[in-house]
C-alpha cells in the first residue's frame, strides 16, 4: 500500500529501551477534498530513510499495516493499529498518479459495419 500527499511533520529519530529499538514519525498530509493527516512510523534502519526529506515536500510512502493485541492487568484484550512505512520517494507537485487517461480521440469509429451483421451476444 501507499500514502502520498506533502510532509507536514518529521520527528527525530527517538530510541527505546536496552536493545536500542529507533523509532522516527513521519505525518503526511493527503491532497483530497477532506485531507488527511497520516502518521507514519518508520522502525530500526528504516529511520535513515528520512533524512533526505523535509517538510512541505511531495512525497509517496509505501506502507505496511501492523495490528497487534495487548491484554491490560484487569483482563481486557485492547487492538492498536500503527502504520510503518518501509520505502519512501520525492514525486513532484501536480504528478499523475495511476494509469494515464486515453483522450476519446484516441478511438476511431467503425465505418465498415453492414446492416445485416448483428450482435449475437447473450445480454
Amino acid at each position: 500500500m501507499e500514502v502520498q500527499g506533502k510532509v507536514k511533520l518529521i520527528g527525530e529519530t527517538q530510541t527505546f529501551g536496552s536493545n536500542g529499538f529507533r523509532k522516527r514519525e513521519l505525518v503526511v498530509t493527503t491532497e483530497e477534498q477532506y485531507p488527511q493527516h497520516i502518521l507514519v512510523e518508520f522502525v530500526q534502519d528504516k529511520c535513515d530513510l528520512l533524512n533526505n526529506y523535509k517538510e512541505g515536500q511531495d512525497v509517496k510512502v509505501n506502507i505496511n499495516l501492523r495490528g497487534r493485541e495487548w491484554v491490560n492487568p484487569q483482563g481486557e484484550t485492547k487492538y492498536f493499529n500503527s502504520i510503518q512505512g518501509w520505502r519512501i520517494e520525492g514525486v513532484q507537485a501536480g504528478a499523475p498518479t495511476g494509469a494515464p487517461e486515453v483522450p476519446p480521440a484516441a478511438f476511431e469509429p467503425a465505418t465498415d459495419l453492414k446492416e445485416e451483421d448483428h450482435d449475437d451476444l447473450p445480454f
